[in-house]
């Protein structure tokens, strides 16, 4: 979603590279070229402005750090201010000290809120925390259906009650069944609109103080820009929301309503869906985001998702295959499904910093079913042949080729760049240590 910002940041800076110092003409330009980037990716015009006026007296009153250029200077403020503007510090869900801990998912209908109450119910699974659902959207057709659904699909219990309930007594009826379920966590589906009107406030208003939510999360369309800023202030202003889940996170929008959500709402986004799957919702970090935007990358975030996918034992075989120059095709096969594992490759380059040797990596248009062919290729030789590749004539070639829906030039392509990767590794394993091999090793997979 912040290519494009992050692409206008950098050239922004780089006009103030080669500079000796910070004049007044220089960071009017800078501030001018800011201002623009901000406003075409769609952030609310009240936050640009304050944005750029707390830069522009950081700036002024602030003397020539001798081992700074004025670009790392200028990278520096807008980082902070950034920051302050998206939070400062990553905001966690709050429990009740006695279960259930009641949270509610509100916001306009397409939203994103049955998904989002799914990948939710996922996110609280992996932490150790046993979460029931309900949805009290008793007037669209097929709403609490479509909940059932999605609980099915993430192994959570779903509660129906009666079907001609009301959303108040669906709740409370919910609230009693995860107690005797020994659930803590309820997650509640509000009903939505197509926009805001005086009956879904009065309903949401009664379901709060009848329930006394702990958590109550605005989800938010990230894609529909100023249009979810707007609604999540007046949410706000009604029910007093404790925080805010960003969806579509992985689109294509200008990122606008991100940078100002906060800001206007002065509630922090707790949560960002990043894709289809259930799987796709992380914590909002506003440092990493940040880093994001300003073309940084998010090591952290990358390493994370690694951890999740990457098997300890298979990296250290891989790490004693490298080092014993005993690397075959089918550890290069086990590499790809670790990759594959990672999530698109694409998103998995876009956490990769714009800046020093990553500076040329692609991180658009990067074709993700790559991998997929290359998988395809492997599988299609024989366990013999993957760990014997020299064996590999021109028949086996062609068989392997009509047998994973490829070319003869693709396999061939594939089989150099495994020799390519094999004799780097054996002049690597030369001057590197065990433990710095392993280390290389470990973050090989996709690379």
């Amino acid at each position: 979603m912040f290519e494009n910002l992050s692409e206008k940041f950098q050239r922004v800076f780089k006009t103030l590279r080669g500079e000796a110092k910070l004049t007044e003409e220089n960071m009017a330009e800078v501030l001018r070229e800011i201002r623009l980037a901000l406003l075409e990716a769609d952030v609310h015009f009240q936050v640009v402005k304050q944005l750029l006026e707390n830069v522009r007296t950081k700036c002024q009153g602030q003397e020539v750090w001798t081992s700074f250029s004025p670009a790392q200077q200028v990278v520096k403020i807008v980082r902070d201010e950034l920051l302050e503007l998206l939070g400062g510090t990553t905001a966690r869900l709050k429990f009740a000290p006695r279960p259930p801990s009641v949270f509610f998912l509100t916001g306009l209908q397409g939203s994103g809120k049955t998904t989002t109450a799914g990948k939710l119910a996922r996110w609280l699974q992996r932490g150790g925390h046993h979460p029931l659902l309900v949805s009290v959207d008793v007037y669209r057709p097929a709403a609490r259906e479509q909940l059932a659904v999605v609980a099915r699909e993430v192994g959570t219990p779903v509660f129906a009650g009666q079907s001609d309930a009301r959303p108040v007594d669906l709740a409370l009826a919910a609230r009693a069944e995860a107690r005797n379920k020994g659930c803590d966590v309820l997650l509640v589906d509000t009903a939505g609109r197509l926009h805001i009107d005086e009956e879904l406030m009065a309903e949401l208003v009664e379901l709060r103080d009848r329930m006394e939510p702990t958590e109550i999360l605005f989800v938010a369309d990230a894609m529909t820009g100023q249009d979810a800023v707007r609604s999540a202030e007046e949410f706000h202003r009604r029910l007093n929301t404790t925080g805010v889940v960003l969806t579509k996170l992985d689109g294509d929008a200008r990122g606008g309503a991100a940078l100002s959500i906060r800001s206007v709402t002065g509630q922090p986004i707790k949560f960002v869906g990043t894709g289809e799957k259930y799987d796709n919702l992380e914590l909002f970090h506003p440092d990493r985001m940040t880093s994001r935007i300003l073309g940084m990358g998010d090591v952290l975030t990358l390493i994370e998702k690694a951890e999740e996918v990457i098997d300890r034992q298979k990296a250290e075989d891989l790490e004693r295959n490298f080092r014993m120059d005993r690397f075959s095709l089918e550890d290069f096969r086990e590499q790809i499904r670790q990759a594959r594992r990672m999530g698109p490759l694409s998103q998995v380059l876009a956490l990769l910093p714009s800046v020093g040797p990553f500076r040329n990596v692609p991180k658009q248009d990067v074709d993700d079913k790559a991998l997929v062919r290359v998988e395809a290729i492997l599988n299609s030789m024989t366990a013999k042949e993957r760990v014997r590749p020299e064996i590999l004539n021109g028949s086996r070639r062609r068989r392997i080729a009509k047998g994973s829906a490829t070319t003869v030039q693709e396999v061939n392509q594939l089989l150099k760049q495994y020799d390519q990767m094999r004799r780097m590794m054996r002049s690597m394993s030369g001057r590197m240590g065990k433990k710095a091999l392993s280390q290389f090793a470990a973050s090989a997979p996709g690379a």
